[in-house]
């Protein structure tokens, strides 16, 4: 790599990344950031998690193809988060592992005068709602952003959904639903054991600790709500009191036998003549209202999924002209694909004139995008360019979070209202369900 291409050593904008326990606390750093110092520094206790990621950062550093060039500060102990407060080496916090502590870090960064970008979810108990709407107020009034990585909106599959669940020519107008026939549903079903060629993708044992981790809707249903609210009320502020209504909720537990949890978590397990299996509470179902629509989610985890199947996912928003769907197509490997399904024969015709008007609208942000026809309805024809996948979204997701910090008053005064709207939806959601088991 010529020196000429190696970013500065330090500039205006510094990472610090405390106590990393999954992977996305390393995606930020898969390519060097333009104004970001290529000196970080992490502060961690000492363990296979920090192990995990300096392994990641390293690999990062070493690849043949554009390789990083991360200098990294580590600070291993019990007491890191004092340490790092002491020391405040950087301007940016990066969190992402253990959920139970994690209103803790970024309280004391926005109280350190550091902003912070957060894998989800920021808590897990209703009982922390008024703890984080007092550090956001707080982060505001310093200047300070603070953002949970809400990889989703970058995933071209939901941006195209927003766009035709807000045009009414397509669309229509938003339906109430009701509790047995939503307005929007989605499903949301991922395995504990993955395997990548053919090797278990490794978990730490403190993630099926629902305490730790949290249950299915306040850890990756943090998704799906923010998508609910992103796609069906736009750029607006919302208010718990009188945007959401929880109905309903309920939990119940994966089981996993003990030679399954060794496959997942690499440890040579015990096997106590008690508790030969584990129940891991981490399915969820809830209905609430958003706006006044029905709105119903089902978050599932299983232990290990059929061959060739991977996590699942399906999003519908109905409306008085159309129904805009997100469904994968188990013929085509799984991919997601944005269907449009006029109410009736008679909107057939109106709902396709309005539908190619959109498109062709779009085509400078979508150059490429199509419609097919079928029986049914419509399906949206996405240029394989769009469809970048995971951890591409995470890069746009930290580039848009950078600018954000270089320019914190571009932030829109409606989000945070927006986020306390979600971990409402999700923290009340699951305390119901645990008060109707």
């Amino acid at each position: 790599m010529a020196m000429s291409s190696i970013p500065p050593a330090t500039a205006d904008l510094r990472l610090i990344t405390i106590d990393p326990g999954h992977f996305h606390a390393a995606l930020l750093q898969k390519q060097q950031l333009d104004g970001v110092s290529r000196e970080a520094h992490v502060y961690a206790p000492l363990g296979p998690d920090l192990l995990a990621h300096l392994e990641r950062i390293s690999r990062f550093n070493a690849r043949a193809e554009s390789p990083t060039a991360w200098d990294l500060r580590i600070y291993a102990g019990d007491n890191f988060l004092e340490r790092m407060l002491a020391e405040v080496p950087g301007n940016i916090v990066v969190l992402s592992g253990r959920n139970a502590k994690k209103l803790d870090y970024i309280e004391a960064a926005v109280n350190a005068g550091l902003h912070v970008l957060a894998d989800k979810p920021l808590i897990l108990e209703r009982a922390q709602h008024n703890r984080l709407e007092d550090v956001l107020k707080e982060a505001r009034r310093r200047n300070l952003v603070v953002v949970d990585a809400m990889t989703q909106r970058f995933e071209v599959t939901c941006q195209l959904v927003r766009e035709l669940v807000n045009d009414p020519a397509v669309f229509g107008e938003r339906v109430t639903g009701s509790p047995g026939d939503p307005a929007v549903r989605m499903e949301s079903v991922h395995s504990l054991l993955k395997r990548v060629a053919g090797v278990p993708n490794l978990r730490p044992l403190w993630f099926f600790d629902s305490a730790e981790q949290g249950e299915g809707l306040t850890d990756v249903g943090t998704h799906l709500v923010d998508l609910v609210q992103w796609i069906l009320l736009p750029d607006r502020e919302l208010s718990v009191a009188r945007d959401i209504s929880i109905i309903d909720a309920t939990r119940w537990p994966t089981t996993i036998r003990l030679d399954q949890l060794r496959q997942v978590t690499g440890l040579p397990l015990d096997s106590p003549a008690q508790a030969p299996s584990l129940d891991y509470f981490c399915n969820n179902t809830v209905r609430y209202t958003l706006g006044g629509s029905h709105v119903s989610l089902d978050i599932r985890w299983d232990v290990e999924p059929p061959p060739g199947v991977p996590d699942r996912e399906y999003i519908l928003f109905r409306g008085s002209h159309a129904h805009v769907e997100i469904r994968q197509n188990t013929q085509a490997n799984w991919i997601p694909e944005v269907r449009v399904l006029p109410v009736s024969p008679a909107e057939r015709t109106a709902v396709k004139e309005a539908l190619h008007l959109r498109v062709t609208a779009l085509q400078s942000a979508y150059p490429g995008l199509g419609v097919l026809e079928f029986e049914e309805g419509f399906c949206l024809d996405i240029p394989a360019r769009d469809r970048i996948g995971h951890e591409a979204h995470f890069s746009k997701l930290a580039a848009a979070f950078l600018d954000t910090v270089r320019s914190p008053a571009s932030a829109p005064a409606w989000e945070h209202s927006r986020l306390l709207a979600k971990y409402f939806a999700t923290t009340e959601g699951v305390a119901l369900a645990r008060r109707a088991s």
